[in-house]
C-alpha cells in the first residue's frame, strides 16, 4: 500500500543518481520506496531543513556514503523531489539549500 507518491521535478535528481555507484543507487531506490509505503516515516530517513518553509531533506547512508535529496510536499501525499548532493560535513551547507 503506498501513502505516498514521488514525483521528480526536471531532470535534476535523475541526472544526480544516474552519477552514482550501483550500491549507492539501489539504497536511493529502497529508501524512496520506503517513504512512499510507510506512514510514519522515521527522522533519520526524512527530517525538515530547519529554518526553511516545508524544505525536506531524505538521508541515505551507506557506510562512507552520505546523501542528501532535497523535497517538498505538495497536495499532502505527493513528495517533489527536486536534488540531491552527497554531504562531506556534519551541517547541510546553506548553498545547497538555496
Amino acid at each position: 500500500m503506498k501513502f505516498r507518491t514521488v514525483f521528480f521535478y526536471r531532470d535534476y535528481f535523475k541526472e544526480f543518481c544516474e552519477r552514482q555507484q550501483e550500491d549507492v543507487k539501489a539504497k536511493i531506490t529502497w529508501t524512496l520506496r520506503l517513504i512512499e509505503q510507510i506512514w510514519r516515516i522515521p527522522e533519520c530517513y526524512l527530517k525538515h531543513i530547519e529554518s526553511s518553509d516545508g524544505l525536506y531533506e531524505i538521508r541515505i547512508q551507506l557506510a562512507n556514503e552520505i546523501i542528501r535529496i532535497f523535497c517538498f510536499f505538495d497536495a499532502g501525499n505527493l513528495i517533489v523531489i527536486i536534488n540531491g548532493f552527497q554531504k562531506k560535513s556534519v551541517r547541510t551547507p546553506k548553498k545547497e539549500i538555496r
